[in-house]
């Protein structure tokens, strides 16, 4: 096998940075303060991934590695020591009470079928739904008129009060705070995985990651793409939540077991 350059390298991280660049122009970051964020960032990964024997890489290693001066790799590990870690595999409360309210046991009904909720009171309720996501900190208004702005909740037409769920994908429609977290998320889960199959002994499994891409397709086929994409795309992830939901209450309560995050993206492709 070939070892990559660092000009083949270089290649083919340009197209990947282009999409992630655009995200941060559109919220304002210039290039001096990505480039500070890069250079934390290459101290981090190089102290944690290149030591000997479990051990943190030490400081003139990783100045070697980096291309920093060991002043610098220090001023880095001082900032990186007093920053509180980001969140890690952040998935938005919307996104995981519309899960909870198609699967959960609590809020469907003998069909399974989500439940028509309530927004207040004890049992099913739309506030209790948010508590069970881990949302008690959520003003049940707040996530409600964002829900109800994107499309996924109503309000029943006969002015019962009860909220009725229409969809279980959430996406919000602009490039607010939850969608500029749920991106970066969704690029680190894949680039993690290329990572994983890309530095692998052959003693360790791969991850699945695979695409179907063609590049001789005429563009008036875009639109049922599209369509078959979001139908197909929409079940498989059903199946794939259900499985995983399935699995979390299969855990026992309060036995020492390692919990890990485990889950699948699906994606568009087009240029």
């Amino acid at each position: 096998m070939e070892a990559a350059t660092t000009h083949e390298a270089l290649s083919a991280a340009r197209p990947w940075l282009k999409p992630a660049i655009h995200i941060l122009l559109r919220c304002g970051v210039p290039w001096k303060e990505f480039a500070e964020l890069a250079k934390s960032v290459y101290v981090e990964v190089a102290t944690e991934r290149f030591g000997k024997r479990g051990r943190p890489t030490n400081v003139s290693r990783t100045a070697v590695l980096t291309g920093l001066t060991r002043r610098e790799v220090r001023k880095q590990r001082t900032k990186l020591a007093s920053v509180e870690p980001p969140p890690v595999g952040y998935v938005t409360k919307a996104s995981l009470l519309l899960s909870a309210w198609h699967l959960n046991p609590e809020f469907v009904d003998k069909r399974g079928k989500p439940r028509l909720l309530p927004i207040e009171g004890e049992g099913a309720s739309f506030a209790t739904l948010i508590k069970r996501c881990g949302g008690a900190d959520v003003q049940p208004t707040t996530l409600l008129k964002e829900l109800i702005s994107t499309g996924c909740v109503r309000r029943r037409p006969d002015g019962d009060g009860r909220l009725q769920v229409l969809r279980r994908d959430y996406i919000p429609q602009s490039i607010d705070a939850h969608m500029v977290r749920l991106a970066g998320a969704r690029l680190t889960d894949l680039a993690t995985t290329h990572s994983h199959n890309l530095t692998r002994t052959d003693r360790v499994a791969a991850r699945f990651e695979r695409a179907a891409v063609n590049d001789r397709i005429p563009s008036s086929a875009a639109k049922e793409f599209r369509k078959i994409l979001e139908q197909e795309g929409q079940a498989f992830l059903e199946r794939m939540d259900a499985w995983l939901t399935a699995q979390q209450r299969l855990s026992p309560e309060g036995a020492e077991v390692q919990m890990i995050r485990l889950g699948v993206g699906v994606y568009h492709i087009q240029d």
